[in-house]
This record gives C-alpha cells, sequence and structure tokens, in this order.
C-alpha cells in the first residue's frame, strides 16, 4: 500500500496563475498587489472591516497581544489543551497564561470554568477554537463584558466554520488565523489578524512592519517585527479563498465518511459531528482511545505508521509543558480531560486532497488494529 500522509493540500485551482502573475510583474515582496487583495477579502468573508495579513499564525498572535495592551503582570486565561503559540505570545509579552481544562466531548475549553479563574489581574480571555468544532461563545460573551475583558479569538482552525451562523474569527476586540499547508485555506506559511476598530488595526499593521512611522521612517518609537506576508503568499491565499465553500463541504464529507466507517469500532471515540450550535467542520480528523484500548496513542500511531498511515498526536497540555513548567508556572496543576486526551487522542489522514480511496483503506487498517 503506497503512504498515506496525515496532510496534503489541494492546489488545482487558480494557485498557479495567480503566482505566475506574481513572477510576470516581479511583484514578489510584501508590497504586491495581492497582499491587500486577500486581506480585504477574507475580512469580508469573516465580516470584519479589517484584515492585516502577517507571517504566520503564532506572529499573528504575538501582534495581538501587543497591540491589545496586554503587558507584564496582566493574566490572559486560555485552554490549557492548544498549541504551544497561543501560551508563548502571553510569556513574550510578560503576562501570566491561565488555563482552564477542555471538555471531553468537543475538546474545546470547558466555559463553565472560566469564571473562576478570574482575578483583579485577568486582562483577556484567549479562545481557541479546536479541531473543528467551536468554542461556544454566548456564555464567554457574556463573562467578558460582566468583567471588562477582552477576548482574542485563535480561529486557526476554523477556515469557513461558524458559530449560531456567524463566522468564527467575528468575535471579540481581535481574532487570528492561520494559512498554514494543514488549514482549510493555505498560503504555505501565513497568518491573519482581523479586527473592527480603526486604530487598532493600523496598530496591527505597524507592530508586523517595524513599526516604520510614515514621516520619519526609520526613526523608531518603539519595536516591532518584520511578519510581513510575500506577495506569493498572498496570491496562494486568494486562489484558495475562491474556493472555501467548497473546501468545507469536501472536508465535511470526510468526516462523514470516515465516521460511517468507523463507527462499529467501540474502542475509539470519535469526533462529535455537531453541537445545538455548530456542524464540524473536521479540520483534522481525531479519535481518542477508551479505556477498554490496553496501548495509547503513541503505540496506536507506531502500529498505523507500519500500516504507512500517517498521524500525528493531540496537543499536549500547556500546564504540562516543560518549558512552562521551567518558568515556575502551574505548580500542581492538575486538567484530567486534557490530560487523558493528550495521551490517549491523535488524528488520521484528513488532509483536502484525502480520495475515497484512501479513507476506506485507513479505516480499513484502524478496524484491524483495534478490533
Amino acid at each position: 500500500m503506497n503512504p498515506i500522509p496525515v496532510n496534503q493540500p489541494l492546489l488545482d485551482g487558480n494557485e498557479k496563475k495567480y503566482l505566475l502573475e506574481c513572477i510576470d510583474t516581479e511583484w514578489i515582496s510584501s508590497e504586491g498587489p495581492f497582499v491587500k487583495q486577500f486581506e480585504e477579502q477574507f475580512a469580508h468573508r469573516i465580516n470584519r472591516r479589517y484584515g492585516i495579513a502577517v507571517s504566520n499564525g503564532s506572529a499573528a498572535l504575538d501582534v495581538a497581544l501587543v497591540a491589545l495592551g496586554i503587558t507584564a503582570g496582566d493574566e490572559v486565561i486560555l485552554p490549557t489543551f492548544t498549541i504551544i503559540s497561543c501560551a508563548a505570545a502571553i510569556v513574550r509579552c510578560g503576562a501570566v497564561p491561565v488555563v482552564v481544562d477542555c471538555d471531553a466531548t468537543t475538546w474545546n475549553m470547558d466555559v463553565n470554568q472560566i469564571e473562576d479563574k478570574i482575578t483583579p489581574r485577568t486582562k483577556a480571555i484567549m479562545i481557541v477554537h479546536i479541531y473543528g468544532l467551536p468554542v461556544d461563545m454566548e456564555p464567554v460573551l457574556a463573562l467578558a463584558d460582566k468583567y471588562g475583558l477582552q477576548i482574542i479569538e485563535d480561529a486557526a482552525e476554523m477556515h469557513g466554520q461558524t458559530y449560531k451562523g456567524q463566522p468564527c474569527g467575528s468575535f471579540g476586540a481581535i481574532s487570528t488565523f492561520s494559512f498554514y499547508p494543514n488549514k482549510h485555506i493555505t498560503t504555505g506559511e501565513g497568518g491573519m489578524l482581523l479586527v473592527d476598530d480603526e486604530r487598532l488595526a493600523a496598530r496591527c499593521r505597524s507592530l508586523r512592519n517595524l513599526c516604520f512611522q510614515p514621516q520619519k521612517r526609520f526613526v523608531h518609537e518603539e519595536l516591532g517585527w518584520n511578519l510581513r506576508m510575500s506577495n506569493l503568499q498572498a496570491a496562494l491565499g486568494v486562489a484558495q479563498l475562491e474556493r472555501l465553500d467548497e473546501f468545507v463541504a469536501r472536508k465535511r464529507r470526510i468526516g462523514q465518511h470516515y465516521t460511517e466507517l468507523l463507527k462499529d469500532i467501540s474502542g475509539l471515540q470519535l469526533p462529535l459531528p455537531k453541537t445545538d450550535y455548530a456542524e464540524n467542520i473536521y479540520w483534522v480528523y481525531g479519535v481518542v482511545l477508551k479505556d477498554e484500548i490496553a496501548f495509547d496513542a503513541q503505540e496506536a500511531m507506531e502500529r498505523l505508521q507500519k500500516h504507512r498511515i500517517g498521524t500525528r498526536p493531540f496537543f499536549w497540555p500547556m500546564h504540562e509543558q516543560p518549558v512552562l513548567k521551567k518558568m515556575g508556572l502551574f505548580d500542581d496543576m492538575y486538567c484530567p480531560v486534557a490530560e487523558k486526551i493528550a495521551r490517549r487522542g491523535f488524528y488520521i489522514p484528513s488532509g483536502m486532497a484525502l480520495t475515497s480511496e484512501q479513507i476506506c483503506q485507513v479505516a480499513s487498517v484502524l478496524t484491524e488494529v483495534f478490533q
């Protein structure tokens, strides 16, 4: 059997045409016209006023925190079950990450735990939508309003997803996206900040561009970053965005096909197809080993690798990250749900280019391994 990678993007639309246009016009840097076009079109799709394209999703989080004025001693609440970029951005600006456990069925942060974590030092709640279903936003928005907190919405995995009909990425003061190759829309590397406030947008643009000043370009009042997106990357993004609805539908078919083939494997917890506020878009197709399976996710992935099936582990909880614990964070912290699914969860091939035949092959191997 040929190897089946965990992810493979689909680049058979206008990607080559737009890239050739960049080359033919010699506009390959961040000054090229595709950057503005991508920013405007993506912001419009998410019902935001302004888009600020950056080099990657992690960079978007760094800019977001600084742009909102999060600084030393401030606390930011976030899920423990997420990628390190979220906590790293908080730590890098001098603030303190405060984590909550996740829900056992959606794998998103347990919004019922947030209020108990709020202190006088809390300045923001970082929402991170995980794997295919969004966080239940209404309770979070209510808490933010009650306590006067900012919301940073990390929608990196939610291209085309909605919460009660409203686009993910349209909530809170600022939202961020990633365009890594495993996302519904890819620019190879790349990210985006979305905001509605004009002054906040200008602040984000300045921070991504070394804080150059309009009248005194090389005289700097503060330090920013060079986090610009190139015209080549943005050209890919424009081509991919043209097909977002098609891609969301494709991902849902992949998820539904897997669920139909795997539903009789009693030892696997499959992704929740929907909640009362959203239908899963299956950014990845994750599974969690139930207690009846004697081995953990690492061994399961090793067994699948022998059959040339690509996999990836689930996120490792922030409160168990060695680099953060060395900083004195999260002493005696216990988040049982995140700890369990980190050790017993992984995801299987679910990239945009995955074929029906490959899905059947993966399901057949999983059935063999777990039954």
